[in-house]
């Protein structure tokens, strides 16, 4: 069972990273690819700048992971997190289908690094996950709000339709609502529990031997859940404002970048922008780091808002980007190697808790 999902995960990430490659190659073919280089030439020093919101977005994102473990939680260390949450989202980003080997680290991680147990760390990382997707939407709607009337303008240009303003009120409302209806059933009911009973109906014994061996497992991971609802409100509220927060440093990043480049835009217009574009990221989840997707977006705004010299400014700002994300994942994977973690770690932890007694 493990192996046939490995094998669906694996092809869908080759064909998701041989697709982003394909879009790469456009990519490059459309800008100004000299004329790039010279304008990010010309920042100098200032381009250090470019690196510190990235380093924003993980500190907030690991303040917020702090208030979404389960009341009680002994063990907890904010650098050895923020150190977990770097690597996780370095082997999510960067690897196809990454998403499928990264989130498993987290767990896995919390248990080897800071003594936390399975069960604790599983709820911990699942109302995270739901939590910051809720806050997804909450971003998409700010920044369709922020920038309406520029999404009115471009949509017939973009999309065929007038409507990418209505469009993404409506798809940030609905995430939203998905993802916090999926929350509150989690915390006050046994979806861990329904889960096992679930996999209990495949028809392999072996598979059932594995189940039944790690159903305590389930279970205490269904008291984890439900012990946030004794719990004050104030810890989940925190975490949705550190959530919201690491969002907007992506558009803040976006910025700082367009006006190190001597862009003449505003922020609300590049929030507007940047929301769009990383939910469109999100539905090509299986493209490594949205690669291709959002580059080619972010051009086809330019050009669509009339930034002047649009395929050459476009170009510098993706380079830059990207730039950025070679540098941030590079030290990532120099984290995971210093820390003695390997991709296959995340196998290690193949349900809600492992057996006890075994060894991690």
């Amino acid at each position: 069972m493990q192996k046939g999902k490995r094998s669906v995960s694996k092809w869908t990430g080759y064909v998701g990273l041989g697709a982003g490659l394909a879009l790469i190659v456009l990519l490059f073919r459309t800008i100004d690819l000299q004329r790039s280089i010279e304008l990010i030439s010309s920042i100098g020093f200032s381009s250090v700048f470019i690196l510190l919101p990235f380093f924003a977005l993980h500190f907030f994102e690991t303040l917020a992971w702090v208030d979404v473990f389960p009341p009680g939680t002994k063990g907890i260390r904010f650098w050895r997190l923020m150190k977990i949450q770097v690597i996780a989202e370095t082997v999510s980003m960067t690897l196809p289908a990454g998403v499928a080997v990264g989130e498993p680290l987290r767990p896995y991680l919390c248990h080897r690094q800071m003594g936390i147990d399975t069960p604790v760390a599983v709820a911990a990382v699942a109302v995270r996950k739901l939590l910051l997707g809720a806050m997804q939407g909450v971003y998409t709607v700010i920044g369709a709000l922020a920038g309406f009337m520029l999404l009115q303008q471009v949509s017939q240009d973009l999309t065929g339709f007038g409507g990418l303003g209505y469009l993404m009120l409506a798809v940030g409302t609905g995430v939203f609502l998905m993802f916090m209806i999926f929350l509150l059933l989690i915390l006050n009911g046994n979806s861990a529990t329904a889960l096992h009973r679930m996999l209990m109906l495949v028809p392999f014994e072996r598979a059932r031997a594995w189940l039944l061996l790690r159903e305590s497992g389930f279970q205490d991971t269904d008291l984890h859940l439900r012990s946030f609802s004794s719990s004050s409100p104030l810890r989940l509220l925190k975490a949705t404002f550190w959530y919201l927060l690491g969002w907007a440093m992506l558009a803040f990043e976006s910025y700082i970048i367009l006006r190190l480049l001597g862009v003449a835009i505003s922020f609300p217009q590049v929030l507007a922008i940047d929301t769009t574009l990383v939910m469109l990221r999100a539905v090509f989840f299986f493209i490594p780091s949205g690669l291709g997707v959002q580059d080619l977006g972010y051009l086809a705004f330019f050009q669509a808002i009339g930034i002047p010299d649009a395929m050459a400014y476009g170009g510098a700002f993706i380079l830059l980007r990207r730039f950025k994300e070679v540098i941030w994942y590079s030290s990532g994977y120099l984290l995971m190697f210093l820390s003695g973690v390997h991709i296959s770690d995340a196998g290690r932890i193949e349900g809600p808790a492992r057996v006890k007694g075994e060894q991690p």
